[in-house]
């Protein structure tokens, strides 16, 4: 028999194994009476905090086998097949959607092809910390692109609700297996860091290719090779560009996956071009990152008590309007980064290292955005190149724009919260996290005006709730655009095609069916089963 067990405790009691066993088998005997050590084994599941009421709790589940031995080790994972060579299928991206494809295909021994436009991890560090120290953007090597896609030094952060999409607990089994900490297999909210999560992501790589498997980095898709049958396009494979040699290439496959994430417009207007009807506009957020002492929000969180705990973590959510305000990726202990993909924007995200340990912790706070509140002209402009959902891709690419006529360099325009409500530019600024540094602007000058009142309002319904979120050392950095795709890449719900091009694949973020690293994998590993299936294997 197996009975799922939940405990709660102090903080400082975590670590104390008879009060656990006494607690666990308390619990236990509510079911059944005087059991012993010797008839069950106890399985740590999963550990959560509970800061609410004034108190920190820790709440432990566990997992009791009585009578009976526990189930199989928890690293366990599929087996991988070499190659074979009979079936090649070119999968355009290299995060975390096109590598957990990849694994699912080399479950059958299929052979995939991975089309990357950025660079290896190692150089891609070197081209990201040029963003910081020289005001350089390599439009295809940054925090967006290059191996593992845009988490890989952007935080790693593992939690998603997604759990309909597939099974999670594989997804981060897999990540243990090439090097991940076991602790995300039990933590409530499990966080590789991006400090950890790179040899990850190059243990995966290296094992697609010993399986069989390819790379191409620098490798640019840019168009695709189509043929007609019974009026229906078929895509065979894509023609690519060397992007540090200028090499015109062509790579042909059986199937493409398209895995290219939500900060690619080429792809998107490539897409428009080829199949108008396949893209559709969705629902998006833009705002800004706020930072605060980490300090002040861990005092916040736990009502003081920071004795023994991690940086806090925080969610908030609240409506304006009919529109939704809320925190995404928050990162405790963390910092800002430039997420910018090209030269001519700005765009912020947020990160934290394995031990979350900086001076700032920060979140985006960002409002909903729907098809119907872009703004007139985009929806002109989409309009005049022949595929409508485009324009919120084009408001998107605007405000980036603004924010950098608003900032200098990739310095960000930033601004004190009180300012920012009060609509006072900040004349001195806190110290940020933020390495390229920030540049005081009134954001309420260039921001679109229906997202800084829902801003403005949706602070203080915050601030009622965690009261103090609103403080002299909050600050605003501008601006946060990519917390998912403006458009949707349609896709069929039984074959996962995409509507209008025959054996092409959309999945993980750049599709619009998926957000975050696991949600991502998951997805990719749908369509990659999908794919499978297609070719009859």
């Amino acid at each position: 028999m197996i009975q799922t067990l939940t405990i709660t405790v102090k903080p400082e009691e975590e670590k104390n194994e008879k009060l656990i066993n006494t607690l666990l088998f308390r619990e236990l005997n509510k079911f059944q009476k005087n059991w012993t050590k010797d008839d069950v084994a106890f399985v740590f599941e999963k550990k959560s905090i509970d800061a609410r009421r004034g108190t920190v709790k820790l709440h432990l589940k566990y997992k009791a086998y009585i009578g009976e031995k526990p189930e199989a080790s928890q690293s366990a994972v599929p087996e991988w097949k070499k190659a074979d060579g009979n079936k090649t299928v070119i999968i355009v991206g290299g995060g975390p959607a096109g590598l957990f494809a990849s694994l699912k295909l080399l479950e059958k021994g299929i052979k995939p092809v991975i089309i990357e436009r950025g660079q290896e991890t190692q150089q891609r560090r070197k081209d990201i910390a040029l963003i910081s120290t020289q005001n350089l953007v390599n439009e295809n090597s940054n925090y967006c692109f290059g191996e593992g896609g845009a988490g890989t030094f952007s935080d790693g952060k593992l939690y998603t609700r997604s759990n309909k999409r597939g099974d999670i607990s594989k997804i981060l089994k897999i990540l243990v297996n090439f090097g991940a900490d076991s602790k995300i297999l039990t933590d409530a909210h499990p966080h590789i860091g991006t400090d950890k999560l790179p040899k990850v992501i190059n243990n995966i790589r290296t094992k697609i290719i010993e399986l069989g498997g390819e790379f191409h980095f620098h490798t640019k898709c840019t168009d695709f090779i189509l043929e007609n049958q019974n009026g229906k396009k078929i895509i065979t494979g894509i023609k690519a560009e060397d992007t540090q040699t200028s090499e015109q290439l062509t790579f042909n496959a059986d199937s493409v996956l398209l895995a290219t994430g939500h900060s690619a417009p080429d792809i998107y207007h490539l897409v428009g071009k080829t199949a108008p009807s396949a893209l559709e506009a969705k629902t998006f957020a833009a705002g800004v990152r706020v930072e605060h002492p980490r300090t002040y929000i861990d005092a916040l969180q736990f009502h003081g008590n920071t004795q023994n705990m991690p940086a806090a973590e925080y969610r908030v959510t609240t409506q304006v309007e009919e529109r939704g305000v809320y925190s995404f990726c928050m990162c405790p202990g963390g910092f800002v980064v430039p997420s910018s993909s090209g030269p001519d924007e700005i765009v912020v995200n947020g990160m934290s290292a394995a031990a979350r340990n900086s001076k700032w912790s920060n979140a985006a706070i960002v409002v909903e955005i729907r098809p119907e509140d872009i703004p007139a002209e985009y929806q002109k402009e989409a309009e005049k190149l022949g595929c409508p959902a485009l324009s919120g891709l084009l408001f998107r690419t605007a405000m980036e724009k603004s924010a950098k006529e608003n900032g200098k360099g990739q310095a960000a325009p930033a601004q004190k919260m009180v300012d920012f409500i009060n609509n006072k530019t900040s004349e001195q600024l806190p110290v940020s996290s933020y390495t390229p540094g920030i540049v005081s602007s009134n954001l309420n000058t260039w921001l679109p005006e229906h997202i800084c009142s829902r801003l403005k309002q949706g602070f203080i319904n915050i601030d009622k709730n965690m009261k103090g979120f609103i403080n002299d050392n909050a600050l605003m950095i501008a601006i946060e655009t990519r917390t998912s795709t403006p458009v949707r890449i349609a896709r069929d719900k039984e074959t996962f095609e995409c509507i209008g091009i025959k054996k092409l694949y959309p999945a993980g973020e750049g599709s619009g069916y998926s957000g975050g690293i696991v949600s991502s994998a998951m997805d990719g590993e749908n369509s990659a089963q999908a794919i499978i299936h297609n070719l009859g294997r």
